[in-house]
């Protein structure tokens, strides 16, 4: 693993001073500050927007500033991260924010001192602690003559196309206004269990680089870079400035499932950062308390990791592979060899259908393929095994007669 600066991360460096399209995704660890730490963290802003270091550094100071000092949230952070928009903008750039903290800001307003876990109570929190954390932006954002716009997003914006298209026209025009887009999932409304949400906002962060064509997302955490073990375990562990290509030996080392190091955090990251890759975006993870981080990563400054970018996958497939299967299919082997020869899925070929779906839904094919499919599963059900003459007698004469063309399929290790 590399300990110095080669050719190619020069060369990736110097790249991101021309990213025009920028992501930052700001992790609740970085957003936050324990109630019992001072509010100076970081300078603080007058209405006017000037800076001032404060003399006295607890609550009473954030009060007379007109801050909310109140909860887990950071303000003085905010103002800084604002500041640092408004000089990229102004350069040219444009920047959307993904953005964490809504589920501890409730909790907090809440009175409740332990981590939220229920479903129920994260939903309630989110929906208590959103308007919170949006008016946090707001005002900070405005202060440096910004305007914020809210986007809470589930998967189903993605997974739709036609959401998906209408959300990107959206992000499009506000960007064209100069308007900063803040992300965040709809927690209020989304759950695991029910297979509609994100998970993380990494991913999140991801997903919207890849959908928006971003050419760099910046994703700021507590942890200042990858390393080539868990720094938490090993006190000789040696972060990686730059990483071409992911390998196995990254993963390994970003820790095992159920580590504090892995759950929410770094493992979560490279599997943003695959997203992002495939986009053609690339991808650096630093510290989010890093002075001017975001000014320094986007002009290419030598900050934390930079994960290179691939060739870009079509958009079409992008949206495919990184969609939520809405069924699966089970394919006999002379099928699967015709697909992988670039031709059309026949329902003959189908031997299996699991999952309630209607036309036009992702499926998940043998495990490996995702694809558009022509029929609803009832439709499948009925034809499968069958030959394309007798569809007709079963569907009608309208019928389609291939599941899905090549140009609707994406093979997950592509």
């Amino acid at each position: 693993m590399q300990t110095h600066e080669t050719m190619d991360e020069a060369s990736a460096r110097a790249a991101l001073a021309h990213a025009n399209r920028i992501v930052v995704k700001i992790g609740t660890a970085t957003i936050s500050r324990p109630e019992s730490s001072p509010v100076r963290l970081t300078r603080l802003y007058r209405p006017d927007g000037k800076a001032f270091l404060p003399d006295l550094p607890d609550d009473n100071v954030a009060r007379e500033a007109g801050f909310s000092s109140k909860g887990i949230i950071d303000t003085a952070y905010i103002y800084h991260v604002a500041e640092q928009f408004a000089e990229l903008v102004r350069a040219g750039k444009q920047l959307i924010l993904v953005t964490s903290g809504a589920i501890g800001m409730g909790a907090r307003e809440l009175g409740l001192s332990r981590r939220v876990t229920e479903v129920r109570m994260r939903q309630a929190c989110a929906a208590i602690g959103q308007p919170i954390l949006m008016e946090e932006y707001r005002r900070a954002f405005g202060i440096f003559g910004l305007v914020a716009a809210q986007l809470l997003v589930t998967r189903d914006e993605w997974d739709d196309r036609a959401s998906y298209l209408n959300l990107r026209k959206t992000v499009e025009t506000l960007l064209e206004t100069r308007a900063i887009p803040v992300f965040n999932e709809n927690d209020s409304v989304s759950t695991a269990e029910i297979g509609n949400a994100f998970g993380d906002n990494d991913r999140l962060s991801a997903y919207v680089a890849s959908k928006i064509d971003a050419e760099l997302l910046i994703i700021l955490s507590d942890v200042d870079s990858l390393y080539d073990s868990d720094p938490r375990e090993n006190p000789n562990a040696k972060p990686i400035p730059y990483v071409r290509e992911l390998s196995e030996e990254h993963l390994s080392a970003a820790g095992g499932r159920g580590s504090e190091f892995s759950t929410g955090g770094m493992k979560t990251k490279l599997a943003a950062v695959a997203i992002a890759r495939d986009a053609g975006c690339r991808v650096v993870i630093a510290h989010g308390r890093e002075p001017d981080v975001i000014k320094r990563i986007a002009h290419g400054e030598a900050l934390g990791t930079l994960f290179d970018a691939t060739h870009a996958l079509k958009n079409r497939i992008r949206w495919l592979k990184n969609s939520q299967p809405r069924g699966r299919l089970t394919i006999d082997e002379g099928a699967l060899a015709a697909i992988k020869g670039h031709n059309s899925l026949l329902p003959a070929g189908v031997v299996a259908v699991e999952g309630d779906f209607g036309r036009d839904s992702v499926v998940l094919v043998n495990g490996i393929i995702k694809l558009i499919s022509n029929f609803a599963s009832t439709e499948l059900r009925a034809i499968m095994h069958k030959r394309s003459e007798e569809i007709d007698l079963i569907l009608g004469d309208n019928a389609p007669h291939v599941v899905a063309r090549p140009e609707e399929m994406a093979f997950l290790d592509e």
